[in-house]
């Protein structure tokens, strides 16, 4: 796929300054032109920004998640889907790169401070490649140097996952130590910021897997990485300066941080750039709001239930919640909602002039249509040509890092929640429950997401998260972290409709939008409605999108093809053509 994403303009040309370190590294007078001057120093760190192992897509990364109803069931959590020969990831070129600037960058005639500021960066790097192989593999080699093609260590074994972990974690924290820039205005590279970004949230990573997976014996050791969680986060609320965007008030200023084509400079630590003149733009106009390119990705209702009311008490604690219409649920709700999907008074913007936007079912298959990464113009649909910059690191993020981290760990104070998700709510306009930790659990969320947990706040800090981050790529790490991986069978299911061949008004603009019915459609068809069959076959074939009651109830989307979540499924396999190459890898558990 042809990436539309950057991290700095300079990256580019970088990549191309640095072509020669891949094709004779050994030459002195490259290393001399490299290594000998900060400038050099530069130039090959900045090539590090487009490495294979970064997000080149942040804003579908989601598509795997169990919030999301897709098209087609990913072939990972599909009975009999995949296997190791499907599997991919296990490529190490970008760490070989890393690892011989790590190794070469020592020249005296650069400043020590200089030198280990570029150090920091490379090793921040390696942390992040290090933690994508980890979340993605568990157990594997750590390499610290570059190999050449004869060295033995090609050919060993996988190493543990604490060993790997602990150096990552000494990785990140000489980035934290050293990296000297603090303020990036263009808030494209790597800062001491975004180093501690960074740690809080690999840390929190893997306190939470440590905790919550008891199988690999190191839950002793979770309450370390928690700590260190938290005090990144807090280096950061402490002397960082970031703020939470409200430029607008609370209907606007949370959707301005992912549609805003310059990073929110407040919010924003590290945000992927677009140039138009450059031609480097990104497709998320086209993935989100295209019937065929993208994956057609809408939210459950399931996790549409999870948004607050205004108040901030839970929308389910109405008796009525299941049979109420999509133009009633969406009402009086945390204003993120009108900000993340497609209701009430949204319009687009077609030849200049706005125009009433419902929910289309020829992109949604639940009626929960996202908008949070799309830009309001139809213009932006066609193709890759979205101008917003796609945030990577923001300060929301570094606050429930820490919220989760000091709940986990049992230190959470009413001052720490109002600094967190107290002020992530009321940036949303909610106006209740912002001072105080809550003390009752709420049930919705237990039954439906977190059975084994009983902890009110840290119950409320994991809906925080999923509300204010959705759709920015942690949705999934998430679920692996927590060991709630079977959400991912959890039934995608869409709004409620009362009857058949009753068209319904979405948006209560006095226009109807969309009908459901069954074999013949009615005639004579309203004007502007769209028809969606929902009966049980379409011809021979099995349709997919049905009502749960049969001529009523919530809308559910491939109920027909089972989604499975077994304990394997924690980590991906080894992909069998790397097996092969090295039978001292071993497969993972499960993959055999």
């Amino acid at each position: 796929m042809k990436k539309y994403y950057i991290y700095i303009l300079l990256a580019c040309l970088a990549l191309a300054a640095c072509k020669k370190l891949d094709q004779k590294p050994e030459s002195s007078a490259t290393k001399d032109a490299v290594f000998g001057t900060e400038n050099g120093l530069k130039l090959y760190t900045n090539s590090f920004y487009g490495m294979d192992f970064l997000p080149k897509n942040s804003t579908s990364q989601d598509a795997m998640s169990d919030y999301l109803a897709v098209k087609s069931v990913p072939d990972f959590i599909r009975e009999g889907g995949f296997a190791a020969n499907n599997s991919s990831g296990w490529t190490w070129r970008d760490l070989r790169n890393i690892n011989y600037f790590i190794e070469n960058c020592k020249n005296p005639a650069v400043p020590a401070a200089v030198r280990n500021n570029y150090l920091g960066i490379a090793r921040y790097f390696r942390a992040y490649f290090y933690m994508e192989k980890v979340k993605r593999f568990g157990d594997v080699p750590w390499i610290g140097k570059p190999l050449n093609i004869d060295d033995p260590a090609l050919n060993a074994g996988r190493d543990k996952r604490e060993l790997v972990m602990d150096s990552v974690l000494a990785d990140i924290n000489f980035a934290c130590a050293n990296i000297s820039n603090t303020n990036d205005a263009s808030r494209t590279t790597i800062t001491k910021w975004v180093a501690y970004a960074f740690k809080s949230r690999l840390c929190l990573f893997e306190g939470t897997f440590r905790k919550y997976h008891t199988d690999l014996s190191l839950s002793a050791t979770a309450g370390k990485w928690l700590e260190d969680a938290a005090s990144a986060a807090d280096e950061i609320i402490k002397k960082g300066g970031y703020s939470l965007n409200t430029a607008g008030g609370p209907g606007v200023s949370y959707r301005q941080v992912f549609t805003s084509n310059t990073p929110m400079a407040n919010e924003v630590l590290q945000a992927a750039v677009a140039d138009i003149n450059l031609g480097v733009l990104n497709e998320a106009n086209w993935w989100w709001t295209s019937g065929t390119y993208g994956a057609k990705a809408s939210f459950t209702r399931t996790f549409i239930n999870t948004y607050l009311k205004l108040d901030g008490t839970p929308y389910t604690n109405d008796a009525a919640y299941k049979t109420m219409l999509f133009k009633d649920e969406v009402k009086n709700r945390d204003l993120r909602l009108k900000q993340t999907i497609r209701l009430g008074d949204y319009k687009r913007i077609s030849s200049g002039q706005q125009v009433p936007a419902p929910p289309v079912f020829s992109y949604t298959f639940t009626g929960y249509q996202p908008i949070k990464w799309t830009l309001d113009d139809i213009y932006f649909d066609a193709g890759a040509l979205n101008t917003n910059a796609i945030s990577l690191f923001r300060y929301a993020e570094v606050l429930l890092n820490y919220a989760e981290a000091k709940a986990e760990l049992g230190t959470l104070s009413d001052a720490d929640w109002a600094l967190t998700v107290g002020a992530l709510r009321a940036r949303a306009g909610i106006t209740g429950g912002l001072t105080t930790k809550p003390t009752v659990a709420d049930p919705y969320l237990v039954t439906n997401y977190f059975p084994g947990i009983s902890d009110a706040t840290l119950l409320e800090i994991r809906r925080e998260r999923g509300i204010e981050l959705s759709l920015e790529g942690l949705r999934f790490a998430d679920l692996l972290r927590w060991k709630r991986g079977p959400l991912m069978e959890q039934e995608w299911n869409g709004f409620y409709v009362p009857t058949l061949n009753t068209p319904m008004d979405l948006n209560e603009d006095g226009i109807l939008d969309v009908a459901f019915y069954q074999g013949t459609r009615p005639s004579p068809a309203v004007s502007g409605v769209t028809y969606v069959d929902v009966s049980a076959n379409i011809g021979a074939a099995v349709n997919s999108q049905l009502l749960k009651n049969g001529s009523s109830g919530e809308l559910t989307w491939m109920k027909e093809i089972p989604r499975k979540w077994n304990e394997r499924n924690y980590y991906y396999p080894i992909p069998l053509a790397d097996l092969q190459k090295n039978p001292n890898l071993k497969q993972n558990k499960g993959w055999e």
